[in-house]
């Protein structure tokens, strides 16, 4: 499969532009210039042995993750609404966003519009492609107002590549590059390896195994200062079902700052947009 939008399935041929279209553009033009490899990947059911190793609460939240007897995801498309600001005490500016995630090459593309005031359009670019992470905002996608890489970069979107498989795709993990640790009967570890770097998260559940917080230290704040390192979280407030699947309902990011906490980002994975094991569109897509 190619990467698409759910919602623009039907017949061939032309159809009307929708709000979103130029958001959509954007993000296929990314994804396929990131040249990500096309696979199938590993569509293997995962089963019971395949958890046996691992602790307790690991295996808990990989059932409440509905894993067992499934075949294994190896890349997934999702969108986001929500709201965005920039700094403590900011604006908070509407937000929409497409991601795609691949287990094949570990992957990930994030493309994010927001509305400054509400009027100008501003497009976010967040990838992490063959070990380096690149952060890249445009205002009415021709002026650069943040441009950041480097080792920070690197390890925050390999932390936050791992915080979308925790909570959208857990089988993602289920591979030698990834180590879990039970800590107690509702908190685990998990870390994940790539190109010799290593990133950790403690992941907290409530009893049924369903994931209700996630932290990890191997993320930096871009603040006006320059990157700071800081705790950065995503609680989730309620699970819901999608086709027998459980699917984060409201959701958000914070960083914990040494003047206090600075949630950022809020809103929800919009329902029925998740697909999982499709392709990247190929290179030259616009």
């Amino acid at each position: 499969m190619t990467a698409v939008d759910p919602q623009s399935r039907g017949a061939p041929g032309a159809r009307r532009k929708r709000p979103g279209d130029g958001l959509r553009r954007a993000f296929l033009a990314d994804v396929a210039a990131a040249r990500l490899p096309a696979g199938p990947g590993d569509e293997r059911v995962v089963t019971d042995a395949d958890l046996a190793h691992l602790d307790e609460p690991v295996q808990r939240y990989l059932r409440f993750m509905g894993v067992v007897d499934r075949p294994r995801t190896w890349s997934f498309q999702v969108r986001f609404s929500g709201r965005f600001r920039m700094r403590p005490g900011g604006a908070w500016m509407p937000a929409r966003a497409w991601q795609y995630n691949t287990a094949l090459e570990l992957g990930r593309v994030f493309t994010m519009r927001l509305r400054v005031g509400h009027l100008v359009p501003m497009i976010g670019h967040d990838t992490y492609v063959r070990g380096h992470g690149r952060m890249l905002g445009k205002v009415l996608g021709l002026i650069t107002v943040a441009d950041g890489s480097g080792e920070e970069f690197d390890s925050g979107e390999l932390a936050t590549y791992l915080n979308d498989a925790v909570l959208l795709a857990p089988s993602m993990l289920l591979g030698p590059q990834t180590t879990w640790t039970g800590v107690d009967d509702s908190t685990f570890t998990v870390a994940l390896r790539d190109t010799g770097r290593e990133v950790s998260a403690q992941v907290s559940l409530d009893p049924r195994g369903a994931p209700v917080d996630f932290v990890t230290s191997d993320r930096w704040a871009a603040l006006p200062g320059g990157p700071v390192r800081a705790p950065w979280r995503t609680p989730v407030s309620r699970w819901d079902r999608i086709d027998d699947l459980p699917f984060p309902g409201p959701a958000s990011a914070t960083w914990d700052l040494a003047d206090g906490p600075f949630p950022y980002i809020d809103g929800a994975f919009e329902r029925g947009s998740l697909v999982r094991n499709l392709a990247p569109p190929p290179p030259g897509t616009r």
